[in-house]
C-alpha cells in the first residue's frame, strides 16, 4: 500500500530495544518507506525529530494511523499531540496494549473523546485498500483470513463487551 512507516522507542537502554519482529519488519520495506526507529524519552512519539520525518518525508501526509505499547501512556499521549498539529488519527483498538489490559479501554475512550477515530486492523486496511480490484487485495484478504481468530481474541481481551 506503499505507506511510510517510522517506529520509536522508549528509553531503549533502560527498557529494551524493539522486538526482532518490527526492526526485521522495518527493515524488509523498501527505502522510502521505512522512515527508521527513533529513540525518544517522551512520552509522546512526537518529537522534534519523529516530527521533522514525518513532515520532510512525506509533507502531504494529514492521517495517521497509531499502534503500540503502553495505550494509556506513549500512544494516548501521541494521539493527543498529533491531534493538536491537526493530524487525523486513527488508533488501532486491536494494535494497541497495556501491562494492565484494563487500562485499554480507558485509554481508547479518551482518544475518542479528543477526537481520534478508533478502528481495527481489518478496517483500517480495507479503508486504505479502496477497492477489491486492486492487485493487492487477494494478499490482504489472505491476511486477514489467518489472523481473523487471533483479532478476534485480542479484541475480547482487552476490549470486553460491556452489559
Amino acid at each position: 500500500m506503499d505507506i511510510p512507516i517510522l517506529a520509536t522507542e522508549q528509553n531503549p537502554k533502560g527498557l529494551g530495544a524493539s522486538v526482532p519482529e518490527l526492526t526485521n519488519s522495518l527493515s524488509s520495506l523498501p527505502g522510502q518507506l521505512n522512515m527508521g526507529v527513533f529513540s525518544k524519552s517522551l512520552f509522546s512519539m512526537i518529537t522534534p525529530e519523529v516530527h521533522d520525518a514525518i513532515y520532510k518525508r512525506s509533507p502531504g501526509v494529514r492521517s495517521i494511523v497509531l499502534f503500540g505499547i503502553e495505550s494509556h501512556v506513549c500512544v494516548l499521549q501521541t494521539a493527543l499531540d498529533l491531534l493538536e498539529k491537526g493530524y487525523d488519527v486513527h488508533v488501532l483498538a486491536d494494535g494497541v496494549s497495556s501491562c494492565n489490559k484494563e487500562e485499554v479501554p480507558f485509554a481508547l475512550e479518551r482518544m475518542r473523546q479528543a477526537g481520534a477515530q478508533i478502528t481495527t486492523s481489518e478496517s483500517i486496511s480495507f479503508q486504505l485498500m479502496v477497492d477489491s480490484a486492486s492487485p493487492n487485495f487477494k494478499a490482504l484478504a489472505n491476511i486477514i483470513k489467518e489472523e481473523k481468530l487471533f483479532t478476534k481474541n485480542t479484541l475480547q481481551t482487552l476490549l470486553p463487551t460491556r452489559n
